[in-house]
């Protein structure tokens, strides 16, 4: 009982930190320090395909409207910039594996990724206060975005969705319309890292993955992020993410106390 509620708790806090951009790696890391019990990079890559699930029914219309009216050009060229984004960190992805580049396996990097990406945050609204955001996804911006998820990955507790909405934002586009591309191109996105992951692990006959547990957090994860991206969304229409930016400082300031005590690792 006492591990499915563990499990339970994995999948709310992931359903939270999914798409708020307060990174979910230093969240999950916290968590797994609290129980003293720490999870496979398969659990972890995987539960986010069930905060993706949450995006699909959010945006359902939309979505709708863009695969159904492809034929229309605005919905194509829409189209195109999220796969050109998408392409870039599928394609940034497959280099870093060549090169046999590693995930750091340290909270240290993670602490210092959640606090800088805060600071980004803090000064980036301040810079933009006052000022129009534009509500076009120009090829620019669709480009940085693509960046930013390749940065994310490169340096995980930066937060996939923090670093690609800092991008829209730095560039001028307005609030909704940054999260609405962040989220719509975490689709593709998550969804192939989670296939990627389960696949390789079928393929190897990874042992001693509890699987009903997984899927258990996967669909705590969707439920939870369901409510959050809708609440974000609405929040985003009358407020910045400057708090966001002094929470992730924060948070980061206290991982990097933790680490330096021996606390996370």
């Amino acid at each position: 009982m006492i591990e499915w509620l563990r499990i339970a708790v994995l999948g709310v806090v992931e359903g939270i930190t999914e798409f708020l951009p307060i990174s979910s790696t230093g969240h999950l890391l916290l968590t797994e320090a609290i129980f003293r019990h720490k999870q496979s990079d398969l659990f972890n890559t995987v539960i986010q395909t069930g905060a993706v699930l949450a995006v699909i029914a959010v945006f359902g219309v939309r979505i709708k409207k863009l695969t159904l009216g492809w034929k229309e050009p605005a919905n194509r060229v829409y189209l195109a910039k999220l796969a050109a984004a998408f392409l870039i960190t599928a394609l940034g992805g497959l280099l870093l594996k060549s090169g046999n580049w590693k995930l750091p396996h340290s909270a240290i990097p993670v602490a210092w990724a959640t606090l800088d990406g805060g600071i980004l945050f803090v000064v980036v609204e301040k810079w933009l206060r006052g000022k129009k955001g534009a509500d076009e996804i120009t090829w620019t911006v669709a480009i940085a975005v693509g960046v930013g998820q390749l940065i994310a990955a490169v340096f995980p507790g930066a937060s996939r969705s923090g670093t690609t909405i800092l991008m829209a934002l730095l560039l001028g586009v307005a609030r909704p319309h940054a999260a609405e591309f962040s989220f719509l191109l975490g689709i593709p996105t998550l969804l192939a890292a989670g296939g990627h992951e389960i696949l390789d692990a079928l393929r190897h006959k990874t042992p001693h993955e509890p699987w009903l547990q997984l899927i258990f957090a996967a669909t705590v994860a969707a439920i939870t992020a369901l409510f959050v991206v809708r609440w974000l969304l609405r929040y985003i229409q009358t407020h910045d993410f400057c708090w966001f930016g002094w929470y992730r400082i924060a948070l980061g300031a206290a991982m990097l106390l933790l680490a330096t005590q021996g606390v996370i690792q």
